[in-house]
């Protein structure tokens, strides 16, 4: 089996896949800021369904996405890794959320996921229908030209960093707008299985998040 974590946005997820690609178990919950606190909780509740021993690989949905999901999912998977000797397997996370609506569309058209980054910003990459890559994963800031060059085919605009860019890309004809399709450890799984078969597996000692941008801090100073 493989046990797929997904905490790069505000939904914390994990999943239980057989290596089949069958779903057998998930629990999640879409709320910003408990990741810290629930991520682990259902990680123990899906194991205690489950003999550990049973466990083939990790899967993780590595980025981009918040840093500190991110951090706290990548540290939960590498402990796992370590703890019983098991391989890690990445999924980019926008691919994650293309995989849930590639049923939904048809031949001709594109996929564009979208995380929330700030203000009109977005992490965003483009799929065909059968997810290959049509343009990298990158940070855009949205506005009436974007996405000018696949616009002529329809677009499937979905992800929680939508919603902030549907006034705006709604001027183009074929926009569609994919409502509630959110970024999912069952996507993440399902992914997977296609790696884990082909022994496509992540250096735990060095794999870290992919954050896409460099995480900055920034303090506020006061005078008097």
């Amino acid at each position: 089996m493989i046990l797929s974590i997904e905490t790069a946005t505000s939904n914390c997820s994990v999943a239980l896949h057989s290596i089949e690609g069958e779903l057998l178990q998930v629990e999640e919950r879409d709320e910003s800021n408990i990741h810290a606190s629930q991520l682990f909780v259902f990680i123990k509740n899906i194991l205690a369904k489950t003999p550990i021993t049973s466990l083939k690989a990790i899967a993780i949905s590595k980025g981009p996405g918040s840093y500190t999901g991110l951090r706290i999912g990548v540290s939960a998977a590498k402990g796992l890794c370590y703890g019983r000797d098991l391989p890690l397997i990445a999924i980019n996370t926008l691919q994650g959320i293309a995989h849930a609506a590639s049923n939904l569309i048809s031949e001709d058209a594109l996929l564009i996921p979208m995380i929330d980054a700030r203000r009109m910003e977005v992490y965003n990459a483009i799929f065909d229908h059968n997810l290959n890559m049509v343009n990298a994963t990158c940070a855009t800031i949205v506005d009436e030209t974007s996405f000018e060059k696949f616009i002529s085919k329809p677009c499937y605009f979905l992800g929680d960093g939508m919603p902030k860019c549907k006034e705006v890309l709604s001027i183009h004809k074929n926009a569609v707008f994919l409502d509630d399709v959110k970024a999912s450890a069952k996507a993440i799984g399902a992914l997977a299985v296609s790696k884990y078969k082909s022994g496509e597996f992540e250096d735990i000692a060095y794999f870290e998040p992919y954050y896409l941008k460099e995480f900055v801090t920034q303090s506020t100073f006061h005078t008097k």
